[in-house]
């Protein structure tokens, strides 16, 4: 766990113009800067960084934050990666538990050997005619070689000792670029093939697939579980199709090296490879962070259905309802390398963009194996739908896939909910009693924009008076309170954002992003609009009052409520006293 302080000295230290120009060209814009949104394929800047609040925010597609998330986001890491990364370019060590400090320390040295190993390929290489001709063959130029990092292992059973002086480092069989048998004798894991270094989302080779030249077993060979390679998380190819996910908004999930690298050869640059292994649910919610679509493209045979299938399964609980996961099935004689040299790019991009939805493939394959002329294959079919309904995160693309199952099993909607378990949806029913949200433009909304560019105003409002029972409400009472506590030092929005990340009053902040992208208002504008909101606020408070002792009235007020009535008739008369959610 890092410490949330370390979180705020990090965002004060780092400047997110910088980050965010290390991979997006910003020009200035008044006193921000704008860019085309790396998030989204666009023509006209709708992205603007601010230096002062510290985030970005894209008008478009409505990606927003601080430096943090947007390395998240644009790299597609994890929170701690992301951090790591950001203090490492300031000089900042991460405080990090024991166990993970270990882990590093560990991992370190595997990381520099898997790079002196992928350098020593691709110098072989070279050295490799019979190798280079391979390649050719394939279609592929020595451009795109270089891009992928590919390479060749010699036909040497200890080929590596050229590079690796100390041949017996137990690091090397750890990393798994080195075999001992049963009899003690070291050789090289890889031999006489093309080899594909398998990268970490950081750029680091943790990993190699290698494919032999002719015939041989097995066709692909991939390196073996590692402290660095784990192959139901990694993908391969993510690091060179990051842009080209970006640009299309699409991801496509190919099941080889080769096709991956064949695709790009043709211009299609934004697939991907499982390693060796049965797509996981982790494949697939690292894939939808990266983009709206996924489709997975398989062979059309029994083979490439199962797998398919397991992928399908593989969807349902990371799929959300702003996303969606589709299946291409290639014809029997085609995987997509042989389908793109023969049909051509273009083809091959018509038909990513139709592919057979989840929902189709998922009840096609049920019907398919079931007899729905009688009562009981009907009966089988809601039966087998039920695990899949019940895994099915969407709601909304649950609620359809129930409906299909349904009219296919000729039963009612409510039926099919009733027998799988589902909750049903509201119907005539009064909703569960919600907490009071004010109207957008409230008292309190008004003051949570201001002091969420200025925290440090929170010292003037007063609180006593503000409605935690609001959403605006319980969000500024929470930056009044981390204030007070020196918990949020200063440097813009970013830094607040990241301060409640995770937290109950994270969709508040998130909400407030888009009008606080718009260039800054001058102090004394600002602080006057505070003032007025304040002041709002206290004659909200003595209208509220007044009525409440006006409504007593009728029973008889004792001396010290007619006291506070007179004073309060006489304050009003100063300032009018607004409705509750009267705008500002």
């Amino acid at each position: 766990m890092i410490p949330d302080s370390f979180i705020q000295e990090l965002l004060g230290r780092v400047d997110i113009v910088d980050v965010v120009e290390r991979y997006v060209p910003l020009r200035k814009a008044g006193i921000n800067y704008s860019a085309c949104c790396p998030f989204h394929s666009e023509k006209t800047p709708s992205f603007t960084v601010s230096p002062s609040k510290q985030f970005y925010h894209c008008f478009g597609c409505g990606a927003h934050g601080s430096a943090i998330s947007f390395l998240m986001q644009h790299a597609g890491i994890g929170f701690i990666d992301a951090v790591e990364e950001l203090a490492g370019s300031v000089g900042l060590q991460v405080p990090q538990e024991t166990t993970r400090r270990v882990e590093h320390a560990r991992k370190a040295p595997l990381t520099e050997l898997m790079a002196q190993a992928m350098r020593f390929y691709r110098n072989q290489l070279k050295l490799a005619p019979h190798a280079v001709e391979y390649l050719k063959g394939r279609g592929l130029t020595g451009e795109i070689a270089a891009r992928f990092g590919m390479g060749y292992a010699p036909d040497d059973w200890q080929g590596l000792q050229k590079v690796f002086s100390n041949y017996n480092d137990a690091d090397l069989v750890e990393c798994g670029l080195v075999i001992v048998n049963e009899q003690g004798r070291r050789y090289d894991r890889f031999r006489d093939r093309i080899m594909f270094p398998i990268f970490d989302q950081r750029s680091n080779v943790i990993g190699f697939g290698g494919r032999v030249l002719g015939a041989g077993e097995p066709k692909y060979l991939n390196s073996p579980e590692t402290p660095l390679f784990e192959k139901g998380r990694e993908l391969y190819g993510l690091t060179q199709a990051r842009q080209g996910i970006r640009d299309s908004d699409t991801v496509i999930v190919v099941e080889g090296f080769m096709d991956v690298v064949a695709l790009a050869q043709h211009g299609i640059t934004n697939a991907v490879a499982t390693l060796g292994t049965a797509c996981t649910p982790h494949h697939v919610q690292k894939l939808l962070r990266q983009a709206s679509r996924v489709v997975f493209c398989f062979d059309g045979d029994a083979a490439g259905r199962k797998a398919a299938w397991r992928a399908l399964e593989a969807s349902l609980e990371p799929l959300s309802d702003d996303k969606s996961v589709g299946f291409l099935f290639l014809p029997s004689e085609h995987d997509p390398d042989s389908f793109v040299r023969s049909e051509g790019p273009e083809e091959f991009g018509r038909q990513i963009k139709q592919p057979t939805p989840l929902t189709e493939f998922l009840l096609r394959e049920l019907k398919s194996r079931l007899d729905l002329s009688n009562a009981e294959g009907r009966a089988h079919l809601v039966h087998e739908a039920k695990q899949y309904l019940n895994r099915l995160s969407a709601p909304i693309l649950r609620v359809q896939l129930t409906k299909a199952i349904a009219e296919a099993a000729a039963m009612t909607q409510t039926e099919v909910e009733a027998q799988c378990g589902l909750k049903p949806p509201m119907r005539g029913r009064p909703p569960p009693p919600m907490r009071k949200r004010p109207t957008p433009r409230s008292i309190d909304h008004a003051l949570l924009e201001i002091v969420a560019r200025r925290p440090e105003w929170s010292a003037r409002v007063p609180l006593d008076l503000i409605d935690s029972d609001q959403v605006e409400g319980a969000a500024l009472l929470a930056i009044a309170h981390a204030t007070e506590h020196g918990e949020i030092p200063a440097g813009g929005f970013g830094i607040l954002l990241e301060f409640f990340r995770s937290s109950i009053h994270e969709p508040v902040f998130s909400a407030l992003a888009a009008s606080l992208a718009e260039e800054d208002d001058h102090s004394e504008s600002l602080d006057a609009v505070f003032t007025d909101a304040v002041d709002r606020l206290r004659a909200a408070a003595v209208g509220r009052e007044i009525r409440a002792l006006t409504a007593r009235a009728k029973q008889g007020l004792s001396a010290t409520e007619r006291q506070r009535l007179t004073e309060l008739l006489a304050l009003k008369h100063v300032t009018a006293a607004p409705s509750d959610n009267r705008p500002v």
